[in-house]
């Protein structure tokens, strides 16, 4: 039985493989840009105009780039057997999403999907063990 756990923010992603008695660690980095918005300056005069921040555009370009790092994930893990993904903010609820809308096999695989701080490398490795040792999977 094929069983993986993910530890992913929005700038990279840790993923272990454990088959058997085997096991394969994964870095995925996320190419996502940060969002810092520019302009909105006022003109000279004292009610003149302002100039418009386009959050739209950069919040679609966002979009696209995390369907992009969800994508490059899902391939790697598409014929995984026991799936758990951790991270600190929502970007591991974003990725269940999209495997449910989109992947519905693989949704099926899902066993967990939880919050949990920033760690080291060490700590993802560690708490990813655990869970498949300490769970009935």
């Amino acid at each position: 039985m094929k069983k993986v756990g993910i530890w992913m923010d929005t700038e990279k992603a840790y993923l272990l493989f454990i088959d058997k008695n085997k096991e394969k660690f994964i870095t995925i980095k996320s190419n996502v840009e940060n969002y810092h918005p520019f302009g909105g300056a006022r003109s000279k005069s004292k009610w003149g105009p302002q100039d418009v921040v386009q959050d739209s555009r950069f919040l679609e370009r966002k979009k696209q780039q995390l369907k992009k790092y969800f994508n490059e994930i899902i391939h790697l893990i598409k014929d995984v057997n026991s799936i758990v993904i951790y991270g600190p903010a929502d970007t591991n609820r974003k990725l269940n999403d999209e495997i449910e809308q989109h992947h519905k096999l693989l949704y099926k695989n899902i066993k967990a999907v939880k919050k949990v701080d920033s760690m080291t490398i060490n700590q993802v490795k560690a708490l990813l063990k655990d869970y498949f040792d300490n769970s009935s999977l």
